[in-house]
C-alpha cells in the first residue's frame, strides 16, 4: 500500500495595481494671449485647434480647466514643459496637476 500523502500546490498570484491617474489643470491668467495658450496646447497635449480652443475659452470662463489625464509622471512632466514654455516667452501661463478621484 501507498502510505505517501500529497499535498496540492497552493500558488500565490500577485496583482498588479494600476498606477494612479492625475489631472493635468490649465489656470487662467489675464495676461497669457489666447493664441499662444492655444499654441502651447496643440503642441504639448496633441490637441486640434477647435479642442485647444474650447479648453483655452473654458479656462477663461470658469478660471481653471482639466487639461487632461494622466500617470503621475506624464503628467507632472507636460504640466512642467507647458509652465515652462510660457515663462520663457515672458508670461506668466501656469499648469499644475492634481490626482484624480
Amino acid at each position: 500500500m501507498n502510505d505517501t500523502v500529497t499535498k496540492p500546490k497552493t500558488r500565490t498570484k500577485t496583482r498588479v495595481e494600476r498606477p494612479k491617474l492625475h489631472k493635468v489643470i490649465l489656470i487662467n491668467d489675464d495676461f497669457t494671449p489666447r493664441e499662444f495658450v492655444t499654441m502651447i496646447l496643440k503642441a504639448e497635449f496633441r490637441m486640434t485647434e477647435d479642442q485647444a480652443y474650447k479648453v483655452m475659452i473654458t479656462a477663461h470662463k470658469l478660471g481653471a480647466r482639466v487639461v487632461a489625464v494622466f500617470t503621475r509622471d506624464v503628467a507632472e512632466t507636460k504640466a512642467t514643459r507647458a509652465t515652462d514654455a510660457g515663462r520663457a516667452k515672458g508670461y506668466p501661463l501656469l499648469f499644475t496637476t492634481e490626482p484624480e478621484e
